[in-house]
């Protein structure tokens, strides 16, 4: 069992920098590859970036390539998500998972993820 809270959330003005936490419980966080989503008011929800637990290979949709950056500390357990040149949209509820494993085709997929955390808020103001 992985369990995930996400922490770091909260409203910044847009060109901002906001660095979102994702703390996970469990002994074998460090084999799991963890992604950021994100959903925003009627929308679906759509990934944002991933890293994997084997090399730390890391992805990200092309909406947030160059702005933002995941990376992992597996000793402190904790996954980040530093964001820069924040955009009013990306205003979204952003949500950290775990996955097993995956490949190429379903990265982006949220049924490939077996843990959720419960979200945190990002807010960029225009």
């Amino acid at each position: 069992q992985v369990q995930l809270v996400e922490s770091g959330g909260g409203l910044v003005q847009a060109g901002g920098s906001l660095r979102l936490s994702c703390a996970a419980s469990g002994r074998t966080f460090s084999r799991y590859h963890i992604a950021w989503f994100r959903q925003a008011p009627g929308k679906e929800r759509e990934f944002v970036a991933a890293i994997t637990w084997t090399l730390g290979s890391t992805y990200y949709a092309d909406s947030v390539k160059g702005r933002f950056t995941i990376s992992r500390d597996n000793a402190k357990n904790t996954v980040y998500l530093q964001m820069n040149s924040l955009k009013p949209e990306d205003t979204a509820l952003y949500y950290c998972a775990a996955a097993a494993t995956f490949t190429g085709a379903t990265m982006k997929l949220s049924h490939a993820y077996d843990y959720w955390g419960q979200g945190t808020q990002v807010t960029v103001s225009s």
